[in-house]
């Protein structure tokens, strides 16, 4: 059953391939990097450690499945998939200052595909929080970008004039300096460790960042006091509970060693109202389930049921995107956004 507090959003924008995100040719050496970060995780077993559900506490798991050799547990309580035993705080943090991948990304695929990202991903991003100030009655002074890797969404803000100050949070080193060769604003450190001389924000934004962090009620608890009262609160992450994560389980690239939370929309509008928001709209407009899954069923990964091979198969031309747009509509798509008002 569709979560009632789900809403629609019916414009999710134009269709969108993996493709013009990381390009094929540039694959290669980002599963390298990746598999080399993954042998720095699991060179340090004994720093790994068992935690309760990441987004309600319940410590009742249900065992998923395992991938690259880390165990995700399902909680029955909230849903939320999340990976257990996983990295201590203290190992995530060094893997995200020292990352291969994250490196790779941020010397090769983000600048390749920055066009493509500017133009279908970071300008509707852009005109959806531009939307929300607009329905919801948001001042525009500050905006406080939270994890902006290569700094584009920023960047685009602040060059947009839609708002009159914009500053991002990045705490690794080479998305920091990706984003000051952008001209952003950036403070090269955690949110949770922010003082006051950024101050308060009227609108504060965490695109896929909750899903990485080892304590994300602290981290949202973190960014409580640097939204203005009456500001506004913009996430986007996987929803755990979405079409391509549903089908593929282990197999979905939405699970790695990165994303060690795939939150459900309950848990995350819990989480943010227990830190004083009033959560004001949740949707889920992703554009690439569809594309994902059919991808998994041309190389052979999965079976697909006779009406799913029609689909995604044999009338893909004509029947992929209205599908996709069907997920994307009755909050089935893996790709969650949720808004949100400081209240307290």
């Amino acid at each position: 059953m569709t979560d009632p507090n789900l809403k629609s959003d019916s414009d999710i924008g134009d269709p969108l391939s993996e493709r013009e995100l990381c390009p094929d040719e540039l694959l290669g050496g980002q599963e390298a990097a990746f598999a080399r970060d993954i042998a720095r995780l699991h060179a340090s077993p004994d720093a790994h450690q068992r935690v309760p559900c990441p987004a309600c506490g319940s410590d009742t798991p249900t065992p998923a499945f395992s991938k690259y050799g880390f165990a995700f547990q399902r909680c029955p309580t909230c849903g939320t998939l999340y990976m257990s035993p996983r990295p201590s705080e203290t190992l995530m943090a060094d893997y995200y200052a020292n990352s291969e991948n994250y490196a790779y990304w941020a010397e090769h695929i983000f600048p390749a595909s920055e066009a493509a990202r500017r133009e279908k991903i970071h300008k509707p991003w852009l005109a959806r929080v531009l939307d929300y100030c607009e329905t919801f009655d948001i001042r525009r002074d500050l905006l406080l970008e939270v994890g902006p890797g290569f700094g584009t969404f920023s960047a685009l803000a602040s060059e947009s004039g839609a708002f009159t100050r914009v500053v991002g949070v990045e705490p690794t080193p080479e998305m920091a300096a990706a984003c000051r060769a952008r001209g952003v604003d950036v403070v090269e450190r955690r949110i949770e460790d922010l003082d006051s001389e950024v101050g308060q924000a009227d609108v504060v934004c965490a695109f896929e960042v909750v899903e990485h962090l080892f304590a994300p009620r602290r981290f949202l608890a973190g960014i409580a006091p640097c939204v203005a009262p009456g500001g506004l609160l913009v996430l986007s992450c996987p929803n755990g509970e979405g079409f391509d994560i549903a089908l593929l389980g282990e197999k979905s690239q939405a699970v790695d060693t990165e994303h060690v939370n795939l939150l459900t929309p309950r848990a995350l509008s819990r989480m943010v109202e227990e830190v004083g928001f009033e959560v004001l709209r949740i949707h889920t407009p992703g554009r690439l389930d569809a594309e994902i899954v059919r991808d998994a069923a041309l190389a052979g990964e999965i079976d697909l049921d006779p009406f799913l091979k029609r689909v995604l198969l044999d009338q893909w031309d004509t029947l992929g995107w209205p599908f996709q747009q069907f997920l994307a509509e009755q909050g089935l798509s893996s790709h969650m956004w949720l808004a949100a008002r400081k209240v307290t």
